[in-house]
């Protein structure tokens, strides 16, 4: 059976399409339905009620978010704001995720260049930790802690990979894993589909930035993963849960890189407390080095 179109990008190469969305062919979560949560005893059980998409990302089998051409890349963050709206207008769904698992250890699905798409009926728990983060930070300071990141980091220059228009990619100061990289973009926004329907001209640095921090990754190792960090569903805002109040203002959308290095370095999962062998200065270092290919776009 031939996968379900649900939203297409035109071509920029004078092809059918540039970027599509389809229906996960085994989807983990489906549309139809309400949720109809109850209680298990302390437990919650519901239905898995939500949508499960996978966005591809070129039509072209060989081209990569690496080296695509920067209008191709383009066309798919646009895909994936429109998406990211779009499900967002469903009152049940209360975050919509977007992430790439690439390579074998990553979890990697399909052979075509492909990103993937959930929308729960739930905020992840990963999620709701910057959520709080980010609250408490601007309850102390009425600031954003991504803004202030991205202030002290350009201060700095100890770990910034590459600035490119609006947007910037660090090394984080404490990173989880070997490599991990941050991409942000310089003017606060807290969700990624306004920032990107609002502001189409600025996509194009974006995506060169995007293409030229995975060259760069890939030199060091093939298989990462790629998440974008977004704000959770605010046109069907929470009563009860306090961080929408002013998400806003304390969230700021970016996307991260956790690259997956085969002599894997020693972790700890108790309260997510990480160990790296190699300090984000030493990364940016040898990733600043790293010869990367030009594509035209």
């Amino acid at each position: 059976m031939a996968p379900q179109p649900v939203s297409t990008r035109p071509s920029v190469d004078g092809g059918p399409w540039s970027a599509r969305a389809v229906v996960h062919p085994f989807p983990i979560y489906r549309i139809e339905g309400e949720p109809s949560r109850r209680a298990d005893g302390i437990y919650d059980r519901m239905r898995s009620v939500g949508a499960h998409e996978v966005l591809v990302e070129n039509i072209h089998h060989e081209r990569h978010l690496w080296n695509a051409t920067d209008a191709e890349i383009e066309q798919f963050l646009l895909l994936a704001g429109q998406r990211i709206q779009d499900l967002k207008r469903d009152a049940r769904f209360k975050y919509v995720s977007i992430f790439k698992n690439y390579g074998q250890t990553a979890g990697q699905e399909f052979e075509h260049p492909h990103t993937e798409l959930t929308a729960t009926i739930f905020v992840p728990r990963r999620v709701l930790y910057e959520l709080r983060a980010g609250r408490d930070y601007y309850r102390q300071k009425e600031r954003c802690v991504i803004c202030d990141i991205i202030a002290q980091e350009l201060r700095q220059d100890l770990r910034v990979l590459e600035a490119r228009g609006d947007f910037i990619a660090v090394c984080p100061y404490a990173p989880r894993v070997p490599y991990e990289t941050w991409i942000m973009p310089g003017t606060h926004e807290a969700a990624f589909e306004s920032f990107a329907l609002s502001r189409p001209a600025t996509l194009r640095d974006l995506a060169a930035l995007l293409r030229r921090t995975l060259q760069r990754i890939r030199t060091i190792t093939e298989e990462f993963h790629l998440v974008l960090h977004t704000s959770p569903n605010t046109l069907h805002a929470s009563d009860s849960l306090d961080y929408w109040k002013t998400i806003d203002e304390d969230y700021h959308w970016h996307i991260e890189i956790l690259p997956i290095i085969s002599a894997k370095a020693k972790s700890y999962t108790f309260k997510e407390v990480y160990y790296s062998p190699l300090t984000s200065e030493t990364a940016v270092r040898r990733l600043r080095d790293a010869k990367i290919e030009n594509v035209t776009a």
